[in-house]
């Protein structure tokens, strides 16, 4: 039987329930009367608002109105049906339903359609009105209607989302334990190759995208800065006048862009886009895995075992990485049973095999040997072998491409290693790139001089050229001047008239001499300023709170050495060293060149101050050890192919030099004539006015003309053999002295004749 509840309701008395005001309660809080008056509550605002109800509705909703309708209907038959339960039970369903909604009327807000609606125009207040644009914002529209979608599918879906995060979660684990293990495994090249990739496709996006945004049509339209880096500049040649150095240059008048200038440190530098990107072409190098079955089988055929592990394509040849393998030694061994008598195969002979007895590493020279021999297999001129590769258990193979690519200065300059280095120094170069294809940089300053040799047509001018340019297009002429020395009389004369230099550029010999005499004076002087300050250096000297004006640094170029000294050897071989090994810490660098790199031109002593070398092609290997100590330049394929000997290395390393086209240089060159103008004409640079006063003659005075006055004062008579005996020097010097003498007017004017060659 069923259990009968003894329990008693508690109730209100008959008389309260059965009251006028419990009646009156009941009856307001029934359905009907709600939904009464919701229904005369819809009907009254309809009445009252009827002529302006459209177009209030149209603003404040547009077309949203759709979706708004639906959710009020929505919500009018919960009240009429009294379904609150359902709310409360699926609140997320709802809530999630409602977060879709409200990011379907942001998206409509984002369109605004050239329609009129009852006098209301949907261009003015979007699809999804002033609602809609409330959802979305003024400002990271795209990222709250993602936020709202992405919350609205979580509350509607919520086992979904989480098995959803879950997997997602661990693809990104695998993702990171995967890439640790190819980095592990010594793939970190490719994926830095591929972040390098990233950065300057992403800056070339951002040039891109800044000039779409930036042109603005004026009439007349000036020219942008793309249009600058396309279009040739007519340039004329400076004319200069040998009989003077003081003689006025002829500089052109060139157009230049306003909006090509940047802010720098002390003025304006050149934009990037006055100087050409890298052409679209690439080059063509061939199967590289049917030329690795190649070198393997090469060297298989003369007893050398090696495997190709690593492939390294680059502008001009192909790195190929190999392993060397292992020299196997063996045994003939007699099969035995268990008695101890040996196994007979089926013609009664013993049974043996080979044991394997030792293994050694196959010696790196048996594979330097055999570089002609790749070269035939491989159908090729010469081969290159690197050996071994720095920082690799590798043989590095260099194999021509079968056409080279051409490593625009651009390029280089914008990769992240330049803009890297460029924020610490202001003498960072752009060589070019690398076997492999990375940016090759370096920093004058580090070097600290840079001896440059090639024959001609080799690369070496351009390489020149590209120096100069990229000094220009990150220093202004407060941090950096340029002396241009050129026997040649034609490389660098484009240079002229731009305020880096300090003095225009010098074609004549004799004038070369003065000019590497006034620098060292400069040099002396400046370590006079650092010895009255107590600082060792240039940086530490520029730091220094007492000095009102900072020094600049100072770049000597010379094209062509070896005419120098061919000229003058006693007198520019002494002045070169000189500089070489004392003008470090003063700021002041050389780069010198030269395309006869014999031992009268690169003597001992200036090899010894010059670590940093760069050899093109050059004749022979006698060439070769005399630029890099070493051979191998006399094998390199020319038209900027190069071996670079930084300091910090012991062996060259092979690169692609960067290419500057002369339109590109007048580029450059007539933004800084404009620049000049402006800034720092002729009459107001009071850096190359101190220059140019420096006196030379103060270098050919001799320290003991000092001294020979004292003597020609002391006693009444002087003499040459009087100056030998008493100053101990020898008779040229003494002669030389009893001439200075003469033009002082301290003894007369006679001939010198040497003590043995007198009158008996």
């Amino acid at each position: 039987m069923a259990k009968v509840s003894t329990r008693r309701r508690r109730t209100l008395p008959r008389s309260r329930r059965n009251g006028i005001g419990w009646r009156a309660l009941r009856s307001v809080m029934s359905g009907l009367f709600l939904r009464v008056v919701l229904v005369g509550l819809i009907v009254g605002v309809l009445f009252f608002l009827h002529e302006t109800i459209s177009r209030v509705i149209l603003r404040s909703l547009g077309l949203a109105i759709i979706p708004v309708l639906l959710w009020i209907v929505i919500l009018a038959w919960i009240l009429w049906r009294g379904r609150f339960g359902s709310l409360l039970r699926h609140w997320n369903l709802w809530l999630g339903a409602l977060l879709l909604s409200a990011a379907v009327i942001g998206v409509m807000a984002l369109f605004r359609p050239a329609v009129t609606i009852a006098g209301v125009s949907l261009r003015e207040v979007t699809l999804g009105g002033y609602l809609g644009e409330r959802i979305v914002g003024t400002s990271y529209e795209w990222a709250r209607l993602l936020g709202l979608v992405s919350l609205g599918v979580i509350l509607v879906t919520p086992g979904r989302s989480l098995s959803f995060a879950r997997a997602l979660a661990g693809f990104a684990w695998m993702l990171v334990l995967n890439l640790l293990t190819l980095l592990a495994m010594g793939f970190w090249h490719l994926v830095q190759k591929f972040c390098t990739f990233l950065l300057s496709l992403a800056g070339l996006l951002k040039i891109k995208i800044a000039a779409l945004f930036e042109a603005k049509p004026v009439a007349p339209r000036p020219l942008r800065s793309q249009e600058v880096a396309r279009e040739p500049v007519s340039v004329e040649p400076a004319t200069t006048e040998p009989e003077s150095s003081e003689a006025t240059l002829g500089l052109a008048e060139q157009p230049v862009a306003e909006d090509v200038m940047l802010p720098g440190i002390d003025g304006e530098l050149p934009a990037i886009q006055l100087l050409d990107e890298a052409p679209k072409a690439s080059f063509a190098r061939g199967n590289d895995a049917e030329r690795a079955e190649l070198i393997e089988e090469a060297l298989a055929s003369y007893g050398v075992e090696v495997k190709v592990v690593q492939v390294n394509p680059g502008p001009s040849v192909t790195q190929f990485g190999v392993e060397p393998g292992w020299i196997r030694r063996y045994r003939r061994v007699v099969e035995k049973d268990q008695n101890g008598k040996p196994k007979l195969d089926k013609n009664g002979n013993p049974r043996v095999h080979l044991e394997e007895v030792s293994k050694t590493r196959v010696k790196v020279d048996r594979i330097t040997s055999l570089a002609n021999d790749l070269a035939l297999a491989l159908a090729v001129t010469h081969v290159r072998i690197e050996a071994p590769v720095p920082g690799k258990p590798l043989v590095g193979i260099e194999v021509p491409n079968i056409s080279t690519a051409l490593v625009s200065l651009r390029s280089v300059i914008e990769s992240p290693a330049f803009q890297k280095a460029r924020t610490k120094s202001r003498l960072v170069v752009a060589l070019g790139q690398g076997a492999a294809g990375e940016p090759v940089i370096a920093d004058i300053a580090k070097m600290p001089h840079i001896l440059i040799a090639g024959a001609t047509g080799s690369g070496k001018t351009v390489c020149l050229n590209c120096i100069i340019t990229g000094l220009l297009m990150q220093a202004t002429p407060a941090e950096v001047r340029l002396v241009l020395i050129d026997p040649k009389r034609v490389e660098m004369i484009t240079f002229n008239g731009i305020p880096h230099l300090l003095t225009p550029v010098v074609v004549e010999i004799d004038r070369a001499i003065e000019t590497l005499r006034r620098v060292t004076l400069e040099m002396d002087h400046r370590y006079r300023k650092f010895a009255s300050l107590g600082v060792r250096n240039i940086d530490t000297y520029n730091r220094s709170p007492k000095v009102a004006e900072p020094l600049p640094y100072i770049v000597v170029i010379v094209d062509e050495l070896a005419d120098l000294m061919m000229t003058a050897p006693d007198v520019v071989e002494p002045l070169i060293c000189r500089l070489a090994q004392l003008s470090r810490a003063t700021g002041i660098h050389l780069v010198v060149a030269t395309q006869r790199p014999s031992v009268d031109v690169i003597t001992g002593l200036i090899k010894a101050n010059f670590p940093t070398r760069i050899s093109f092609a050059v004749v022979s290997a006698v060439d070769s050890r005399t630029i890099l100590d070493s051979i191998g330049a006399e094998k390199l394929l020319g038209r900027g192919d190069m071996l670079y000997l930084s300091p910090d290395a012991h062996k060259p390393k092979r690169l692609r030099g960067c290419f500057v086209s002369d339109e590109e240089m007048d580029r450059v060159v007539a933004f800084w004539r404009k620049w000049g103008e402006k800034n720092l004409p002729q009459s107001l640079d009071r850096v190359a006015q101190q220059f140019s006063s420096l006196s030379v003659e103060q270098l050919d005075l001799d320290p003991f003309l000092e001294k020979a006055r004292q003597l020609c004062e002391e006693s009444g008579h002087i003499s040459a053999s009087l100056l030998q005996r008493r100053l101990r020097i020898g008779y040229p010097r003494a002669a030389r002295l009893m001439e200075q003498l003469e033009g002082e007017g301290l003894v007369e004017s006679r001939e010198y004749a040497r003590p043995w060659e007198g009158e008996p």
